[in-house]
């Protein structure tokens, strides 16, 4: 079980650590050897008690893009290292004044909706992947590759 599990994460870490830098034009090597020295340093200040991964985040595309268009990759590098320093300030913060103040603003009755609300809304695009190829046309390939996936997860 344990097996799958971890190809099955390999897989989505790499994908999404690769495919940032390359939509932005950013180096990739660079993005994995710090999503490892990030991971690193995540699991020896939380002693391994939380499994995480860090690797790049699709939500940071756009500003990078805007970043680079305006100022060049430095600008781009520099918004990431300060975008960085506010999440350890931020995180610094929350263990100075604890966390069950998060879980009064965001309880599970607030969060469980809003992360399906997001699922259901990319449920279209999913089935399209999974469905057509690059040419909008139906792929028996990627429909196969897309029940694979899908049949490997459910297990």
């Amino acid at each position: 079980k344990w097996l799958f599990l971890s190809i099955q994460h390999l897989f989505a870490m790499f994908g999404s650590t690769v495919l940032v830098p390359f939509l932005t034009g950013l180096n990739p090597s660079v993005a994995l050897i710090s999503s490892g020295l990030g991971t690193l340093a995540f699991l020896l200040i939380t002693k391994g008690q939380v499994p995480a991964y860090l690797g790049s985040s699709f939500a940071f595309i756009a500003p990078i893009i805007t970043a680079k268009t305006a100022g060049g990759p430095g600008a781009a590098m520099l918004g990431g290292l300060l975008a960085g320093l506010v999440y350890i300030l931020i995180s610094l913060g929350i263990k100075k004044s604890g966390s069950e103040w998060i879980m009064k603003l965001l309880p599970p009755i607030v969060v469980g909706p809003v992360v399906m609300v997001i699922g259901l809304a990319l449920a279209h695009t999913a089935v399209n992947m999974a469905m057509n190829g690059a040419d909008g046309k139906y792929s028996f390939t990627h429909f196969s590759v897309a029940l694979v996936t899908l049949a490997i997860t459910i297990i």
